[in-house]
């Protein structure tokens, strides 16, 4: 099928970048806009086999309509997105991991011999858990102050030393590889929750259990956008310039 707009070049994250709105849309069809969010329009219909034009077709539309507006990370000088992403993503993980620990031991405990899928789920969530957690701290105590840094010298019209791990891309690299993992991960928790669907016989705690894992999944998918897609890239232009 002929693809008849030059947006189908256009990568799925600067698409999420530029209005996340886009989100949305890309969601529903199963296409990852965070840790694979290099992709460009064209390629990902192509794997997936989705009618590219219709697809653009919804973009331009949701594009072209005034309600709703996003915020726009985008503009958003990266000392603040920082700021953001820490008090905001960072916070809210830490709040909402020893919650959900607690909830899935007690599901497995109390229906673990009728749906043992809950086991697995709880190990991924536990191995989830713990990855975040050190990532979170290697962001707060490694690249956030570096990125921070460059930003603060820009304002100064300043310079800034080497950073000891080289260049800011060997940390963005690790950084984007544990992202990548725990997106993994949670597509794999997401399967086996049927998406978030409680079974017929679930409890209110088994309710509840699936919406915070569903809540919790969407706000990882929102962190990773902004520093992927946003963050990361703006990062990388800046020390760039710094060399030249």
């Amino acid at each position: 099928m002929e693809i008849l707009s030059n947006n189908a070049q256009k990568q799925i994250g600067q698409y999420v970048a530029d209005d996340y709105r886009t989100a949305a849309i890309f969601s529903k069809y199963g296409i990852d806009f965070c840790c694979k969010g290099n992709r460009t329009i064209e390629e990902v219909c192509t794997k997936k086999n989705i009618d590219a034009n219709q697809l653009l077709g919804e973009l331009e539309t949701l594009l072209n309509s005034k309600t709703n507006q996003s915020i726009d990370y985008n503009s958003w000088p990266m000392d603040l997105l920082v700021d953001y992403i820490e008090k905001k993503h960072h916070r809210y993980v830490e709040e909402k991991i020893p919650v959900l620990r607690q909830f899935l031991d007690k599901l497995c405990r109390v229906h673990g011999e009728r749906h043992r899928e809950l086991f697995e789920i709880n190990e991924l969530f536990i191995a989830s858990a713990k990855e975040l957690s050190a990532h979170m701290k290697k962001e707060e105590l490694i690249l956030f102050p570096f990125v921070k840094k460059m930003a603060s010298a820009v304002s100064s019209q300043s310079g800034v030393e080497e950073p000891y791990f080289g260049t800011v891309e060997n940390p963005i690299a690790m950084m984007m590889q544990e992202h990548d993992n725990e997106g993994e991960r949670f597509r794999k928790i997401a399967e086996l929750t049927n998406n978030y669907n409680p079974p017929a016989d679930a409890c209110n705690t088994y309710r509840v259990t699936y919406a915070m894992l569903d809540e919790f999944e969407k706000d990882l998918h929102l962190h990773i956008h902004l520093e992927n897609n946003i963050l990361f890239p703006k990062a990388v232009k800046l020390e760039q310039q710094f060399a030249e």
